[in-house]
Protein backbone atom coordinates (compact mmCIF):
# COMPACT_ATOMS: atom_id res chain seq x y z
CA UNK A 1 0.00 0.00 0.00
CA UNK A 2 1.49 3.40 -1.11
CA UNK A 3 1.80 6.54 0.87
CA UNK A 4 -0.66 8.37 -1.10
CA UNK A 5 -3.41 5.20 -0.41
CA UNK A 6 -2.18 5.22 3.75
CA UNK A 7 -3.20 8.83 3.94
CA UNK A 8 -5.89 8.71 2.06
CA UNK A 9 -7.31 6.02 4.16
CA UNK A 10 -6.80 7.88 7.55
CA UNK A 11 -7.93 10.78 6.62
CA UNK A 12 -11.19 9.40 5.51
CA UNK A 13 -11.39 7.52 8.89
CA UNK A 14 -11.02 10.62 10.31
CA UNK A 15 -13.71 12.38 8.25
CA UNK A 16 -16.31 9.05 9.15
CA UNK A 17 -15.73 9.63 12.43
CA UNK A 18 -16.66 13.45 12.58
CA UNK A 19 -19.57 12.49 9.99
CA UNK A 20 -20.65 9.97 12.88
CA UNK A 21 -20.43 12.42 15.39
CA UNK A 22 -22.75 14.85 13.83
CA UNK A 23 -24.81 12.13 12.81
CA UNK A 24 -25.70 11.22 16.48
CA UNK A 25 -26.10 14.66 17.10
CA UNK A 26 -28.74 14.88 14.07
CA UNK A 27 -30.57 11.59 16.06
CA UNK A 28 -30.38 13.16 19.21
CA UNK A 29 -31.31 16.23 18.00
CA UNK A 30 -34.06 14.85 15.98
CA UNK A 31 -35.29 12.78 19.43
CA UNK A 32 -34.83 15.88 21.75
CA UNK A 33 -37.33 17.81 19.29
CA UNK A 34 -39.94 15.53 18.93
CA UNK A 35 -40.38 15.14 22.53
CA UNK A 36 -40.36 18.71 23.57
CA UNK A 37 -42.95 19.35 20.63
CA UNK A 38 -45.00 16.91 22.71
CA UNK A 39 -44.42 17.87 25.78
CA UNK A 40 -43.45 21.81 25.60
CA UNK A 41 -42.32 23.89 22.64
CA UNK A 42 -40.26 22.50 19.83
CA UNK A 43 -36.20 23.32 20.29
CA UNK A 44 -35.40 26.73 18.39
CA UNK A 45 -33.04 26.26 15.41
CA UNK A 46 -33.77 22.98 15.16
CA UNK A 47 -34.24 22.67 11.56
CA UNK A 48 -30.83 25.80 11.11
CA UNK A 49 -28.87 22.72 12.82
CA UNK A 50 -30.20 19.75 10.75
CA UNK A 51 -28.50 21.73 7.73
CA UNK A 52 -25.70 22.60 9.04
CA UNK A 53 -24.90 18.50 10.48
CA UNK A 54 -26.64 17.33 7.03
CA UNK A 55 -23.96 18.99 4.96
CA UNK A 56 -21.12 17.70 7.20
CA UNK A 57 -22.57 14.51 7.05
CA UNK A 58 -22.74 14.13 3.49
CA UNK A 59 -19.79 15.93 2.77
CA UNK A 60 -18.04 13.27 5.39
CA UNK A 61 -19.44 10.54 3.23
CA UNK A 62 -18.46 11.01 0.04
CA UNK A 63 -14.84 9.67 0.38
CA UNK A 64 -15.93 6.52 2.30
CA UNK A 65 -18.32 6.13 -0.62
CA UNK A 66 -15.82 6.44 -3.16
CA UNK A 67 -13.69 4.16 -1.62
CA UNK A 68 -16.23 1.45 -1.52
CA UNK A 69 -17.32 1.80 -4.97
CA UNK A 70 -21.11 2.97 -3.33
CA UNK A 71 -21.61 5.76 -5.69
CA UNK A 72 -23.84 4.80 -8.85
CA UNK A 73 -21.85 3.93 -11.97
CA UNK A 74 -23.84 3.23 -15.23
CA UNK A 75 -21.50 1.19 -17.19
CA UNK A 76 -23.69 0.26 -20.02
CA UNK A 77 -21.65 2.07 -23.16
CA UNK A 78 -18.17 1.43 -21.23
CA UNK A 79 -18.40 -2.21 -21.04
CA UNK A 80 -18.84 -2.28 -25.10
CA UNK A 81 -15.03 -0.92 -24.89
CA UNK A 82 -11.77 -2.67 -25.15
CA UNK A 83 -9.85 -2.88 -21.59
CA UNK A 84 -7.33 -0.75 -22.71
CA UNK A 85 -9.74 1.76 -23.23
CA UNK A 86 -11.85 0.80 -20.40
CA UNK A 87 -8.93 1.72 -18.25
CA UNK A 88 -7.96 5.19 -20.15
CA UNK A 89 -11.89 6.56 -19.71
CA UNK A 90 -11.53 5.58 -15.95
CA UNK A 91 -7.95 7.26 -15.55
CA UNK A 92 -9.69 10.48 -17.48
CA UNK A 93 -12.96 10.01 -15.73
CA UNK A 94 -10.51 10.07 -12.15
CA UNK A 95 -8.46 12.79 -13.43
CA UNK A 96 -11.38 15.20 -14.18
CA UNK A 97 -13.49 14.12 -10.75
CA UNK A 98 -9.63 14.80 -8.93
CA UNK A 99 -9.99 18.73 -10.27
CA UNK A 100 -13.63 18.99 -10.13
CA UNK A 101 -13.50 17.83 -6.09
CA UNK A 102 -10.13 19.88 -5.65
CA UNK A 103 -11.89 23.29 -6.89
CA UNK A 104 -14.97 22.64 -4.91
CA UNK A 105 -13.06 21.92 -1.70
CA UNK A 106 -10.72 25.14 -2.89
CA UNK A 107 -13.77 27.09 -3.47
CA UNK A 108 -15.33 26.03 0.17
CA UNK A 109 -12.00 26.71 2.04
CA UNK A 110 -12.17 30.25 0.51
CA UNK A 111 -15.75 31.15 1.85
CA UNK A 112 -15.24 29.74 5.03
CA UNK A 113 -12.13 32.14 4.97
CA UNK A 114 -14.61 34.93 4.12
CA UNK A 115 -17.44 33.94 7.20
CA UNK A 116 -14.39 33.71 9.10
CA UNK A 117 -13.23 37.23 8.36
CA UNK A 118 -16.47 38.49 8.68
CA UNK A 119 -18.05 36.98 11.47
CA UNK A 120 -21.18 35.95 9.61
CA UNK A 121 -23.07 33.96 11.68
CA UNK A 122 -26.64 32.14 11.25
CA UNK A 123 -29.72 34.16 11.46
CA UNK A 124 -32.16 32.16 14.39
CA UNK A 125 -29.37 30.81 16.39
CA UNK A 126 -26.15 32.86 15.64
CA UNK A 127 -24.49 30.00 15.02
CA UNK A 128 -21.12 30.49 13.32
CA UNK A 129 -20.53 29.38 9.60
CA UNK A 130 -17.23 29.14 8.99
CA UNK A 131 -16.36 25.62 10.79
CA UNK A 132 -19.42 23.59 8.99
CA UNK A 133 -17.71 24.91 5.69
CA UNK A 134 -14.31 24.19 6.47
CA UNK A 135 -15.63 20.39 7.71
CA UNK A 136 -17.31 20.68 4.21
CA UNK A 137 -14.02 21.43 2.21
CA UNK A 138 -12.55 19.05 3.97
CA UNK A 139 -15.16 16.56 2.82
CA UNK A 140 -14.48 17.52 -0.96
CA UNK A 141 -10.51 17.76 -0.39
CA UNK A 142 -10.40 14.18 0.55
CA UNK A 143 -12.82 13.19 -2.10
CA UNK A 144 -10.72 14.63 -4.17
CA UNK A 145 -7.86 12.87 -3.11
CA UNK A 146 -9.66 9.03 -3.19
CA UNK A 147 -9.88 10.40 -7.15
CA UNK A 148 -6.07 11.38 -7.28
CA UNK A 149 -5.10 7.93 -5.44
CA UNK A 150 -7.63 5.50 -7.88
CA UNK A 151 -6.00 7.88 -10.67
CA UNK A 152 -2.11 6.75 -9.79
CA UNK A 153 -3.63 3.13 -9.33
CA UNK A 154 -5.21 3.38 -13.07
CA UNK A 155 -1.74 4.81 -14.40
CA UNK A 156 0.15 2.66 -12.54
CA UNK A 157 -1.59 -0.85 -13.59
CA UNK A 158 -1.55 0.17 -17.09
CA UNK A 159 1.92 0.99 -16.83
CA UNK A 160 2.28 -2.43 -15.38
CA UNK A 161 3.98 -1.47 -12.29
CA UNK A 162 1.35 -2.88 -10.35
CA UNK A 163 -1.63 -5.27 -11.25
Amino acid sequence: MTILNRVTHLLNRLLVFFGGLFLVGMIVLTCANITSRAVWEPILGTFELMGYFGAVVTASALAYTQLNRGHIAVNVLIHRFSKKTQRRLNAFNNAVCTVFFAMIAWQMALKAHGFMKTGEVSETLRVIFYPFTYLVAAGCAVMALVFLTDLVQAVRTRNGAAK
